[in-house]
């Protein structure tokens, strides 16, 4: 079936049908009260675990998300299709009274719920942790914030790039002539989703043995300053502040891309043994019987020398050489892929990384990145398409609240759904 969208890259992804999805926390329901990137990527995360997801969004608004345009596909803006398959969707005014009383009706009957609001905006929307604790004892309640509760900056509006920012990252990347840079991805907001997900599972282990509910708190900055555990612990016992290299190790004596005859490439080469792979694959023996770089404190020294000396081999043939050259004597190495040539990665395609969601409707298959973890030998599949906005709004008030065709009527007229 032509879509239309044969001509885009999504045309010639594999396409899957809905099924496989496992069934590890199938029978917890959470309630996903989170808008933009990190808390939608950590409800999907749980979803595609198996557990019963809603949505909840504004009226008329949606997810920050769905507006995050261009580039849009669909309908919608991409990035919101990046993070939400496997949730049903509920359109819910909870700033309104009768709003709020139709979302505590659901709160009763979820195991988790996860937010992404701030201190001020939980307390005054009454849907803090003592509030919605209150409702349900039991509840495994999770908060995404820039900051962390508690915290000084605790009200303070954060998104991925304020968190790179104070969380050193963005001064270890990048050239240290030029200016510090970002992470190519929101890897803050990804880092803190999959930091709410482990956290939210940890809770319900214990809760499954305990009956207690939990509050599981993470921050942005955190997430994203953990991320630097090795760097920060080198500093706090050396006192060495370490300084931004580019792609070059400064740990490591190879470890960074050189150029080819043609296209780039990584190596690393974190140990004595591989050293000696490598002076073998450029055909050096000189090197690898060199005393002085027998160590990596050795090669350190001398990395200036080293790496023009790699270098200049390295020029003398294309890429697929040295690749493959690599590969036969172990050393560890690979291409700098754009992301127009991952997504062509034929062992990541085959093992069911990339793929396209097409239910055999008229709707356009979406395109999405699987979750990368396999269980029992098998690519997780998929249950639901990213929800529309509110899609199931009368069917979960219908099952969850016990609400009526002609109260669920009432409620939309009057702009509360």
């Amino acid at each position: 079936m032509s879509t239309g969208n044969d001509s885009l890259p999504v045309g010639q992804l594999p396409r899957r049908a809905p099924g496989g999805r496992p069934a590890l926390l199938r029978g917890t329901r959470v309630l996903d009260l989170t808008t933009s990137l990190a808390g939608p990527y950590a409800t999907m995360l749980l979803a595609d675990f198996g557990a019963e997801v809603i949505k909840v969004e504004r009226p008329g608004i949606g997810d920050d998300s769905r507006a995050w345009t261009p580039p849009a596909y669909a309908g919608n803006g991409l990035w919101y299709l990046s993070v939400n398959r496997n949730k049903r969707g509920v359109a819910l005014d909870f700033s309104r009274p009768e709003g709020l009383a139709l979302l505590r009706r659901l709160i009763a009957q979820c195991d988790v719920l996860v937010t992404n609001q701030l201190p001020a905006v939980l307390a005054k929307l009454g849907i803090d942790f003592e509030s919605v604790k209150a409702v349900r004892p039991d509840i495994v309640y999770v908060s995404l914030t820039g900051f962390g509760i508690g915290s000084g900056r605790q009200n303070d509006p954060c998104y991925d790039l304020i968190a790179e920012g104070y969380s050193g990252v963005m001064d270890l990347t990048g050239e240290l002539a030029n200016d510090p840079q970002k992470v190519g991805t929101p890897a803050a907001d990804l880092l803190g989703g999959s930091d709410a997900a482990l956290g939210c599972l940890a809770a319900l282990m214990d809760r499954a043995r305990t009956g207690n509910g939990h509050f599981v708190e993470v921050s942005l900055l955190e997430s994203m300053t953990r991320f630097l555990t090795p760097r920060i612990v080198s500093y706090l016992g050396s006192g060495e502040a370490p300084r931004r290299s580019g792609a070059k190790d400064s740990v490591i004596a190879i470890y960074q891309p050189f150029a080819t005859a043609d296209e780039p490439i990584t190596l690393g080469v974190p140990t004595d043994t591989i050293w000696r792979r490598l002076c073998t694959v450029l055909g050096q023996p000189d090197l690898a019987a060199d005393p002085g770089l027998a160590t990596n404190a050795g090669r350190v020294a001398r990395r200036r020398e080293l790496v023009a000396t790699i270098q200049r081999l390295l020029l003398e043939k294309p890429r697929a050489h040295w690749l493959a050259a690599c590969r036969e004597q172990k050393v560890p190495a690979g291409p700098i892929n754009r992301v127009d040539q991952v997504v062509e990665d034929a062992d990541l395609l085959a093992r069911g990384f990339f793929y396209a969601m097409d239910d055999g409707s008229d709707s356009a298959p979406i395109p999405q990145v699987g979750l990368g973890i396999r269980f029992d030998g098998a690519a997780p599949g998929y249950d639901l398409r990213p929800p529309a906005l509110g899609a199931d709004t009368a069917a979960v008030l219908a099952e969850l609240a016990g609400l009526g065709s002609e109260e669920i009527d009432s409620y939309r007229k009057s702009g509360v759904i």
